[in-house]
């Protein structure tokens, strides 16, 4: 008996041909450029830094290192700052100009400016660090071999990307040739060993009329559902009777479906024998009748319980390799906002402070890390469509014409913006933050996609019950591949430090959390085309609240009740509100808060968590606290409300976590003093979003 030949026999065309492998083993230098007007100075650096073994290249004056740095990649510039001509801080200037010497190290070597304004100067035009001639060649020898080891870290790093990348394109490589042999294979040894009749394959024959009683099936039944055939016949209902009964009326369907199609195909869950249901897969014809009697439905029936499991494998194998990405993104980003946050905790702790402007500058890191961690923690709601959102009815061209500065002072000048708006009222029901950071993502995304300029066009129209916004840059377009994975939360082709790969994720979570739809079009060299569809809304128009900025906190002497079951954010929203002058009763669950309120103590306000345990919500609780207090204020507060079902329709006020004491002071202020519920300002930093 012949079989198919090995993979070698396959035609050429089948085949991928392999390509090289990065070369691993390629010692990485590094390239070292020295700007100093005076040669012995020069001179003086090379001597100390050519044993390092790197490439050292000098230049005498800051024009002539710009035109190196426009052809040439350098791990590490020394920059001297008394130069005739262009100086060190202009030059610096320039280098930070360019997006492609950015961020390249600058060290500034100063035998005059030694002052701390001047060190200040220093590291304010993008230097890492100043060095004090006459230089001392173990410090600077120490200070280059630093920020070389990172530059050639770093280039390790994508060269082992890039490595990973190959074994991945080898493996599919020889994943493809492997399926495309075993199809061989499997055709051959079909058509000589007549696979069919190994396969457990049931033939069946059935009346065209319901309840579609058997005539005919054949005795490979037994072996995939442990009844004979004969039950079947014997019994025209038994069959039906065991599929089951959420999959009934669509197998029903099916077959009925025939008497007009002339086939079927349907997939249930059958009853077996062993209590167990199976899988089964069910299609057939509509045979013609030969001889005027009734017409009958051939069809076959096989197993298909296998298959359902490697596909629910698969797709938990998917599934899985998904969270991986996304979790180590989340990991990668939170770990560098934890490193700045705990670095600059424990200077503080370890060390006083004298200058107090070093302390402050502490401070705001910790503050802007924080920052960053909650504007991520925003975004990833967003993508999973698990955002608080405040929708309003707005005028779509109107917010786009007002946001229109802010899109033109984040495209930059290189950029032409072009709103292309319908001249028609386009109302719709959203929440205009979370818009304008949308737009904006876009519109940061198409000028990186345009780093020699070009043109954004922002147009709207009215598309039948829909708003399109539509987002068009002239860029460089996307490969089929790009475009396939651009909206996964940490997938991005900048490069490292230049975006976290959540910008168009968030945008795809706000507008299908929405009920809207985004489309995409690009090609490599035509440009990209972004579409939003919003339903579009008729209701009466809503002002969009401004977004407030509270610099002093005024508190108060009310007696406010704080629900809380983390005992850490408890202790700091009661040390909060004790600094603010209120009067505070703290609960860590729902029966504690109720046992306060059933008392005889005074509660001014009920300030609560939204998810607790217990089994009951911050929301429920809200509501118990009203029916005992009707005249109790009320304001929410959570981080994550899951299917945010339970806020959506609350009639009380929620103050997002993380939260500031003046924000807080203020919405509490509000509350007591109006008793109004306010409606939610979201309109925080978007430019921290739009990666």
């Amino acid at each position: 008996m012949t079989r198919a030949s090995p993979a070698s026999a396959l035609p050429r065309s089948w085949r991928a041909e392999p390509k090289a492998p990065p070369d691993l083993d390629k010692p990485l230098k590094a390239r070292i450029l020295i700007v100093d007007d005076d040669e012995r100075n020069a001179f003086a650096a090379v001597q100390a830094l050519e044993d390092l073994g790197h490439e050292l290249v000098t230049a005498s004056s800051g024009e002539e290192a710009l035109r190196l740095l426009l052809t040439e990649e350098f791990a590490v510039i020394l920059l001297d700052l008394h130069m005739p001509g262009m100086d060190g801080y202009e030059t610096a200037a320039l280098i930070r100009s360019r997006k492609r010497t950015a961020r390249t190290p600058i060290v500034f070597l100063t035998a005059i400016f030694r002052d701390e304004a001047h060190v200040f100067q220093a590291y304010s035009a993008g230097a890492v660090d100043v060095v004090f001639k006459p230089v001392d060649t173990f410090i600077l020898k120490s200070k280059v071999q630093v920020l070389v080891d990172l530059y050639l870290k770093t280039e390790e790093v994508k060269r082992q990307s890039a490595y990973q990348q190959w074994l991945l394109d080898e493996h599919a490589r020889v994943k493809a040739e492997k399926d495309q042999t075993e199809r061989a294979l499997r055709r051959t040894e079909a058509r000589q060993e007549a696979i069919l009749q190994s396969l457990p394959i049931v033939f069946t024959s059935r009346t065209i009329d319901p309840p579609f009683a058997p005539q005919f099936v054949s005795e490979s039944i037994k072996a995939i559902s442990g009844f004979p055939a004969s039950r079947f016949v014997d019994e025209p209902e038994f069959g039906s009777s065991r599929i089951h009964p959420d999959d009934l009326e669509r197998v029903i369907g099916a077959i009925s479906g025939a008497a007009t199609t002339g086939r079927y195909a349907c997939e249930f869950r059958w009853l077996c024998a062993d209590g167990h249901y199976k899988v089964f897969q069910d299609q057939g014809v509509l045979a013609p009748s030969l001889d005027g009697g009734p017409r009958e439905i051939f069809g076959v029936m096989l197993d298909a319980s296998d298959r359902h499991s490697l596909e629910e494998q698969l797709a938990q194998a998917r599934k899985m390799e998904a969270v991986g990405q996304l979790t180590g993104g989340v990991a990668h980003d939170f770990n560098n906002l934890l490193t700045v946050v705990l670095g600059n905790i424990d200077m503080l702790a370890r060390k006083r402070e004298e200058d107090e402007a070093r302390k402050l500058r502490r401070i705001e890191a910790i503050r802007q890390a924080a920052e960053r961690g909650r504007d991520l923690t925003r975004q990833l709601l967003a993508f999973s469509r698990r955002q608080h959102l405040s929708p309003i009815t707005i005028d779509v061209n109107a917010l786009i014409g007002e946001f229109e500065p802010l899109m033109r002072q984040a495209v930059g000048e290189a950029v032409t913006l072009d709103l292309a708006l319908a001249k028609e009222q386009l109302g719709a029901h959203v929440d205009p933050t979370q818009l304008e950071t949308a737009l904006l993502n876009l519109a940061v995304n198409a000028r990186d996609a345009m780093p020699e300029g070009g043109v954004l066009t922002i147009a709207t129209a009215r598309d039948g019950e829909r708003v399109l916004i539509r987002v068009k840059d002239t860029g460089v377009g996307m490969s089929p591949e790009v475009r396939d994975r651009v909206f996964e939360p940490f997938f991005t082709t900048k490069e490292v430090g230049k975006g976290s790969g959540l910008g168009l994720s968030q945008v795809y979570g706000f507008v299908r959390q929405s009920e809207g739809e985004v489309r995409l079009n690009s090609k490599p060299g035509k440009g990209t085309t972004f579409e939003i569809l919003l339903p579009a809304s008729n209701a009466p128009l809503e002002a969009v609240a401004p977004e407030e900025r509270h610099k002093t906190i005024r508190g108060g002497d009310e007696h406010i009740l704080v629900v809380e079951d983390d005992a850490t954010v408890l202790a700091l929203t009661q040390d909060m509100l004790t600094g603010m002058g209120y009067q505070v009763r703290t609960a860590t669950q729902a029966s504690e808060a109720l046992e306060v309120l059933h008392s005889d103590a005074r509660v001014d306000l009920l300030f609560t968590d939204v998810v607790m345990p217990g089994g009951v919500s911050g929301v429920s609780l809200a509501r118990t606290a009203r029916e005992l207090r009707p005249g109790l204020k009320v304001l929410l507060t959570s981080g994550f409300v899951g299917e945010g079902a339970v806020i959506e329709n609350a009639e009380f006020p929620l103050l997002d976590k993380p939260y500031e004491a003046t924000l807080l002071a203020a919405k509490l202020r509000k509350l007591l003093d109006d008793g109004e519920p306010p409606r939610r300002s979201q309109r925080n930093a978007r430019a921290a979003a739009a990666e």
